[in-house]
Formats: C-alpha cells, structure tokens, sequence
C-alpha cells in the first residue's frame, strides 16, 4: 500500500498523469497564444477544492480574460510541485505545506492565488479523519501504532492527523502513516487495509456511505479557517509572464467568488472529472473558496510543520504568498 513519495524537485519528477477535463490536445508550447486566447497547462487534483477552475473554465470567466485552461490530474500537491517547477504546467494546485517545503528545499515557486479554505467547522468540514463502521478506534489519540492513510507523506494532511493526536493526548511519532490516492481510500478503509483514513470530499461523503465514522477535524484542528490550499507558478514563469499571471489571479479569484455563491453548480461540475455517485454528491460538504489567503492561518501550519521537522529552513511567507 505504500508508495514511494514524489519528490519536491523538478529532477525526481515522479508524475504519472492523467489528461482530463478541457485538454483537447492544444499545443504544444506552454503558455502558447492563438487567435488572443493563451493557453497554460495546470496540474490539478481530482477532488472538490478545484471545483472552482473547472466552473470558471465552464462558464467563461478565464476566456473572457484570454486564457484557455489545460487540466491534467495527479495525487497530490508534493506530485504538482515538481510539474510546475520543471515547466510541464505552468501553474497548479497545491496545499499550503507542499509548497513551504518545496520553497525550504530551493525549489523557486510562487503562490499566486487562493484555493481553498476549511469551514472551520469540527464535524462539518469537507476534510475528516475516518475510520470504518464497527471501529474499535474511536479518538485520534488511539491511532498510536495503527496504519493511517494520507495523500501524499509529509504534506497539510499529515501535519493535521499529527495535531489531531497531540491534541487528544496521543504521540504522532508512533503513527504509522501510508501513502494512498484519495479515491482508493474508502475500499481500502472498508476492506481493512488501513485503519483510518485523512479524506477531503468526495471521498468523505464515500465513506459516510459505507456507514464510516468521523473521529476528528484535522484541517480544524489545526487553524481556525485554515487556507489549505492554493495556486502557485514558478518563481521564473511568475517573473516573465506578469500579463498572464495576472490574468489567472483575476479569473481564479472570480471563479471561487462564482463558485461560493453558486454551490449547486460547484456540485454539479464535480461528476465531470471524478467518478461520485449522484447519492454521494447530495452528501459533500462544500469548503470555502475566499479570494484572499488567511494568513495567520499559514503561520500556525508552518509553526507545525516546523515542529515536525519537514522544513530544511524556515519557510519566508513574503516570499512564497502573493
């Protein structure tokens, strides 16, 4: 069940990638231009936080500002990292973490926009510790020794689980975390591969489905209204391309404006690139799409991060956010 860990430079690219969503073959130059529409790669994940691009791209928000969007998918932000840093996307999605460590490991990105937001909810945020139906589990503190399922090792979502066992008196370092794909989560929870599982909807509401129980917050547990995630470019693409940059924040921050007050179609253009049954999709608890990062939020994952030993330096927030 483990996988081997991508690595956060452009030389251990490890992405094995999908094509999906608005990708019709395009050309063949990043960032290329035609008939004024520019058309940039982005690497995205495929759950609910990016709803908002895939709407924007659907109701015209990115044409209207020349841009014509490229998905293609991977498993998570530490993948995304490396395809933006060597130039295969030109910008992607990533959490918080993944990029402060890229950043203290030398790899030159840049936030350019929100992402994404927890509710700040305990019990009603769109990402949860779970475990299945039955479980003898029934705290964080109890997952001492167990196999916890994450995205991807040393990112936001380890950081979490490992705040959430501090917080209800547990030791993180005897956790025993395993690398797996969001979507492969439910079977392996329900099969009895792993013992609890780190999941953002949809595969939240899978779980739920299967009768799976919500032990802790994470996301919550770390900040209050927690910034997870964002939009980030090179550090060189960033500087060279200020036009198109620009252009991106401005349909990106537009997009989660029209994604926040239109949940309904945020719902409906979430079965266009994962496979979620109409009867979970009733069940998904939307996150929050603010235009602007919540920085004492980021401070607070850092801090932990810092505690966690993932970062070689300290991360420089000035630097990294827009």
């Amino acid at each position: 069940m483990r996988r081997l860990s991508a690595g956060l430079t452009a030389g251990a690219l490890l992405l094995v990638a999908t094509a999906c969503g608005s990708s019709d073959g395009g050309s063949s130059d990043p960032g290329a231009s035609s008939g004024g529409i520019t058309t940039v790669r982005v690497g995205l994940i495929p759950i609910v936080d990016v709803a908002p691009l895939y709407l924007g791209q659907k109701q015209g928000i990115f044409e209207k500002q020349g841009l014509k969007l490229e998905f293609t998918t991977a498993q998570g932000g530490a993948a995304i990292v490396p395809g933006v840093a060597s130039g295969q996307f030109q910008f992607g999605f990533s959490n918080v973490t993944s990029l402060m460590v890229a950043q203290s490991n030398g790899v030159p990105v840049k936030a350019v926009a929100n992402g994404i937001a927890s509710t700040g909810v305990a019990g009603e945020d769109f990402g949860a510790l779970m475990v299945k139906k039955g479980s003898q589990v029934k705290s964080a503190k109890e997952l001492e020794g167990k196999k916890v399922a994450i995205n991807t090792l040393k990112n936001i979502n380890e950081t979490a689980v490992r705040e959430s066992v501090r917080k209800a008196g547990g030791d993180p370092d005897k956790v025993n975390f395993v690398e797996l794909a969001f979507d492969q989560m439910p079977a392996a929870l329900d099969q009895g591969q792993i013992d609890a599982a780190m999941v953002v909807e949809p595969a939240t509401a899978t779980i739920k489905t299967q009768g799976g129980v919500e032990i802790a917050s994470p996301l919550v547990d770390v900040a209050p209204d927690l910034t997870v995630a964002m939009y980030f470019a090179s550090t060189q693409y960033a500087q060279q391309n200020p036009e198109v940059v620009k252009k991106f924040q401005d349909a990106t921050a537009e997009s989660l404006a029209y994604a926040d007050a239109h949940p309904d179609e945020a719902r409906q253009i979430i079965t266009t690139y994962t496979k979620i049954p109409a009867d979970v999709l009733a069940k998904v608890t939307l996150p929050k799409w603010p235009a602007e990062a919540n920085r004492s939020s980021i401070e607070a994952l850092m801090k932990l991060g810092e505690t966690d030993g993932l970062f070689k330096k300290t991360p420089d927030l000035d630097a990294l956010l827009p």
